[in-house]
């Protein structure tokens, strides 16, 4: 009798064992992907390709943004671009990336007109809803990628951006807009934490879209061209041109100057050289590439 009591108990303990690690695996398929991938290494931020990723919205249906591509040039917004007459090599790219407001009307010959996807700033959708007809006019097939504080991104009607989006949805039916979660949001924080060792708050510091932009093209892309960006060492030399911090505003502030500003700045900056230093940490192990000025990854 003692060894069927034995055996009994052998059983149940085995089934308790099992439903245990059902409910642990449960539970980890609820969570979002990207929030149990490791920050550093090859596989830092990269989702199954083909996959539909969760920490980007639609808006009004919730849908998350499915959109990969072999490769995806990003257009930076710098003065860089002007002069380099890249706009045909840019357009014949499968995915073209843009951000904020950058125009291509009247820059096509530098910057080309094709648009797949672009990001924007919560500052910044301002400035987009200026030209709505420009931008979601019914034969643009873009997809927009907004990010920004909950504050101002909250679906209770107290969002401020969410709001002027979800009326441009109403306006153009057709138009592509998704929002990034909140959680995505934080994850971005986390790897500037990560990979610079500073608290993107206590430190008085605001990502830029470029650090958006860059981290969901490895999600999105399996190689990356990258144009108009400089690195992190660009502004410590004194032959480099004088350019417009964007190529779309002629005259204004020059570019190594509003970085250095921003990277000084006590609250509020972006760290946009800090950045750079990290964009060319992660070349090393993803497929990106710098065009226009050229990067020297050691």
């Amino acid at each position: 009798m003692a060894w069927i009591w034995k055996r009994k108990s052998l059983i149940a303990t085995s089934l308790i064992v099992a439903v245990s690690l059902f409910v642990v695996a449960v539970n980890l398929s609820e969570k979002p992907y990207f929030l149990l991938q490791p920050v550093f290494g090859q596989s830092s931020f990269k989702q199954p390709y083909n996959k539909p990723h969760p920490g980007y919205l639609s808006i009004p249906k919730e849908e998350p943004l499915n959109l990969h591509c072999d490769l995806c040039s990003v257009v930076s917004s710098s003065g860089q671009m002007l002069g380099q007459g890249l706009g045909a090599q840019i357009d014949r790219s499968p995915c073209v990336w843009r951000m904020n407001n950058a125009p291509t009307r009247g820059f096509e010959r530098d910057v080309g007109q094709k648009t797949t996807l672009r990001v924007v700033s919560h500052t910044s959708v301002p400035l987009i809803l200026q030209k709505p007809q420009y931008f979601f006019g019914q034969s643009n097939s873009t997809v927009y990628v907004v990010w920004g504080p909950l504050r101002n991104m909250r679906k209770d009607g107290k969002g401020i951006v969410y709001n002027m989006l979800k009326q441009a949805t109403e306006n153009y039916p057709h138009a592509q807009i998704y929002v990034t979660t909140d959680e995505r949001m934080n994850y971005c924080d986390m790897v500037f934490k990560k990979e610079t060792g500073k608290d993107r708050i206590q430190s008085g510091s605001y990502l830029s879209t470029g650090w958006f932009t860059l981290i969901l093209a490895m999600d999105m892309c399996k190689e990356i061209h990258v144009y108009g960006m400089i690195n992190d060492t660009y502004c410590k030399s004194d032959v480099n041109r004088k350019v417009p911090y964007h190529y779309y505003e002629a005259g204004s502030r020059d570019e190594c100057a509003e970085y250095k500003m921003h990277e000084s700045a006590p609250y509020g900056g972006h760290r946009f050289i800090t950045e750079k230093s990290v964009f060319a940490k992660w070349a090393k192990t993803h497929s990106i590439k710098f065009f226009n000025p050229p990067w020297q990854l050691s």
